[in-house]
């Protein structure tokens, strides 16, 4: 799944450990979602959409 989740992360100036931090996940599921090697769970990605105030399609989208 694709995702802008990096772009939305560096307009903010955080690292991955930070947004790891304030979605209670590892820097390893950040990097995973960033790279699309992981689709995050529903609820982690409203959690998502919510931290960064969009909805979750501005956020992700289908291949």
């Amino acid at each position: 799944m694709k995702n802008s989740l990096k772009v939305l992360r560096a307009e903010r100036d955080w690292t991955q450990a930070n947004l790891a931090n304030e979605l209670d996940v590892s820097r390893q599921t950040i990097n995973a979602i960033e790279k699309g090697k992981f689709d995050p769970s529903l609820p982690l990605a409203f959690k998502i959409a919510r931290l960064f105030g969009l909805s979750v399609e501005d956020i992700f989208e289908e291949d």
